[in-house]
């Protein structure tokens, strides 16, 4: 059972502590932001080598070691986009009178270099494990990027709980591309394939033997893919999320 128990705890303070020190870090003065996205360019260049290392070996360690890779990838997007470096070419509130087509045009503009870094970071991970026997990292990053862009649609669409305290002030006009509703018809979608997923991979954490790189490595994806199934249910509950993380999202002078 310890064999299980300490990577999902591992997966769990991962999410839970890398996600409140990106949001502490986007409230930042501005004057912290150079150093900060230049620390974490250098972050982001000894996680694609430790993915390249961990990626030919197959230990419980190396799991756990292209797994954190991946997230430090992951993580300086999230930090380049909350800073506001990397976001898209609209940098204003969505027009009051845009709908439909229009409306989702305007919304892809305020974000669509950030889409753009994803896919080239995406590629990284990809070439950086291509054809080695360990792939956790990329499995790991293809969940970010997946259930990340499923989360940007359900907001687009509209959701109860927006988390809209999230966004740093700089980043408050991206707060109109959202919409509020108690419903829309991409969220049970959303859920019952990510459901569809997470389940066969349960499954099959259950049947590997407990000491080995196949359980460890499979039990973190499986993991956070439900620690991302988690997060949208948040979205549809009437319950405020944003305690889990208020160390993270203070105000900084």
């Amino acid at each position: 059972m310890s064999q299980y128990l300490l990577p999902v705890l591992f997966t769990l303070f991962v999410w839970w502590f890398s996600t409140g020190s990106i949001l502490w870090l986007g409230r930042l003065s501005r004057r912290h932001f150079a150093p900060v996205m230049l620390g974490a360019t250098m972050v982001l260049g000894f996680a694609i080598v430790g993915l390249h290392i961990s990626a030919a070996h197959t230990s419980v360690g190396s799991a756990y070691c292209a797994f954190t890779c991946a997230v430090l990838v992951w993580g300086w997007q999230e930090i380049a986009f909350l800073l506001g470096y990397v976001t898209g070419a609209r940098r204003s509130e969505c027009p009051s009178d845009s709908r439909g087509w229009q409306r989702a045009r305007h919304a892809t503009e305020a974000i669509l270099h950030h889409e753009l870094a994803l896919v080239v970071l995406a590629l990284l991970v990809l070439a950086a494990s291509w054809d080695q026997p360990n792939q956790t990292g990329w499995w790991t990053y293809l969940v970010l990027w997946t259930m990340r862009l499923s989360a940007k649609l359900n907001l687009f669409l509209g959701v109860r709980n927006l988390s809209e305290n999230f966004l740093p002030a700089h980043l408050a006009y991206l707060q109109s591309y959202f919409s509020r509703r108690a419903f829309n018809w991409f969220m049970p979608v959303s859920l019952i394939a990510s459901i569809a997923v997470a389940a066969p991979l349960w499954m099959e954490v259950a049947v590997q033997p407990t000491d080995g790189f196949a359980a460890t490595s499979l039990c973190l994806v499986a993991v956070l893919l439900s620690l991302a199934v988690l997060e949208h249910l948040f979205m549809v509950m009437p319950i405020p999320t944003g305690w889990l993380w208020k160390w993270g999202m203070r105000v900084r002078a």
